[in-house]
C-alpha cells in the first residue's frame, strides 16, 4: 500500500495513511509526511503499535530531540519511563498508578489544559511534537488545536504591523502560576529560565508568518507588563476562536504530530480516576528563535 495523504480541512490537519510507522522509514514517505507537515501544520496517524523505542527513533527522522523537561522540573520523584527523551503524558505516577488528586506532577500536568506551544520557554525551542496514544478513555480527553497562521493572516493590517518585531519572555513557571502551581525546589527553577522569543515567527520552509504565542508567554519586553500581558490575551483570544481550531479524538494507537512554530495546543477535560496514557517525543527547532527572527 503507498502512503497517502487526506487533508480534513484545505489548510489545516490531514490524516496519513498508508505506513507502519514501527518499520524503518524511506525517504520518499520522511519527505512526503515533512511536506504534508509543511502544509498542514498537524498530520494525523491511525492504528500504529509503537515501542517508546519505536517513536523516538521515528521522531528523530525529523530532527534532534529535545530532552524530557519533566526531568528538569521533577527532580525528587520516581519517573516512569526509561529514556529522558520521551515525556509522559499520563496521569500515572512512576508505579504506573492513577496519581493521586494532590500528586505534584498531576498538579503540573493540568496545565496542559492551558492554550501552549511545546518547548517555547527553552531558548532552542520546539520544532516538531510526536504525541502516541497508548490508552485512552471512552470519552473526554481530547486535544485542540489552533493554527497560528490563519490567525495572524486574518489580524488587521494595523495589528500585524504593530506586533511585528515585538519580543515576548516565555516561562514553564509562568504558565503554572496561572493556576497556583508553585511547589517547585529553587534547583527546578533555576534549570529553566525564562527566555525571550518573537511574538512573530516566520516559517524557515514556506516563508509564511504565524504568531507565537501562549500560555508560556509572560509579559512583552520593553513593554509595561500589565499592557503586555493584556495584549497576548487579546492575540490567544483571536487565535483561538473556533474557525482556527481543530479538535482531535484520540483512538488508541494515533500519533499525532504538529509544528510547535506555528500553532497552539491544550488537553480537554476527562475522569481522571481513568487511565490516559500518551506519550510525547518533541524535536529541536533549527536555532533560538531570535537568530531566526533576525
Amino acid at each position: 500500500m503507498s502512503i497517502t495523504v487526506t487533508p480534513v480541512s484545505p489548510d489545516f490537519v490531514a490524516e496519513i495513511a498508508g505506513i507502519d510507522l514501527a518499520r524503518p522509514l524511506p525517504d520518499t514517505d520522511r519527505e512526503t509526511i515533512q511536506a504534508a507537515i509543511d502544509r498542514y501544520a498537524i498530520v494525523v496517524f491511525h492504528g500504529q503499535t509503537l515501542t517508546d523505542e519505536q517513536q523516538i527513533d521515528f521522531a528523530r527522522r525529523f530532527g534532534p530531540i529535545h530532552s524530557s523537561a519533566q526531568r528538569a522540573r521533577h527532580t525528587s520523584i520516581k519517573h516512569r519511563l526509561a529514556s529522558s527523551e520521551i515525556a509522559d503524558i499520563s496521569n500515572l505516577d512512576g508505579d504506573s498508578r492513577v496519581l493521586a488528586p494532590d500528586a505534584k506532577r498531576r498538579l503540573d500536568w493540568l496545565a496542559n489544559r492551558l492554550w501552549h506551544t511545546d518547548a517555547s520557554f527553552r531558548a532552542v525551542p520546539g520544532a516538531l511534537s510526536l504525541l502516541y496514544a497508548h490508552v485512552v478513555p471512552d470519552e473526554g480527553g481530547d486535544t485542540e488545536f489552533a493554527d497560528l497562521r490563519a490567525a495572524y493572516e486574518a489580524l488587521p493590517a494595523a495589528t500585524r504591523g504593530r506586533i511585528d518585531g515585538l519580543i515576548a519572555e516565555h516561562s514553564i513557571w509562568h504558565s503554572r502560576g496561572q493556576l497556583s502551581v508553585t511547589r517547585y525546589t529553587d534547583e527546578e527553577l533555576a534549570s529553566l529560565p525564562p527566555v525571550p522569543q518573537p511574538v512573530v515567527r516566520t516559517s524557515p520552509r514556506t516563508g509564511r508568518k504565524s504568531l507565537y504565542v501562549a500560555s508560556h508567554a509572560s509579559h512583552i519586553i520593553g513593554m509595561p507588563v500589565p499592557d503586555g500581558r493584556l495584549l497576548l490575551m487579546d492575540l490567544i483570544e483571536h487565535a483561538t476562536q473556533p474557525r482556527f481550531v481543530h479538535r482531535h479524538r484520540w483512538r488508541r494507537g494515533d500519533l499525532v504530530i504538529w509544528d510547535n512554530r506555528c500553532t497552539m495546543h491544550r488537553a480537554r477535560p476527562f475522569d481522571t480516576t481513568l487511565v490516559r496514557d500518551l506519550r510525547r517525543v518533541t524535536t529541536r527547532d533549527e536555532s533560538a528563535g531570535l537568530e531566526q527572527a533576525a
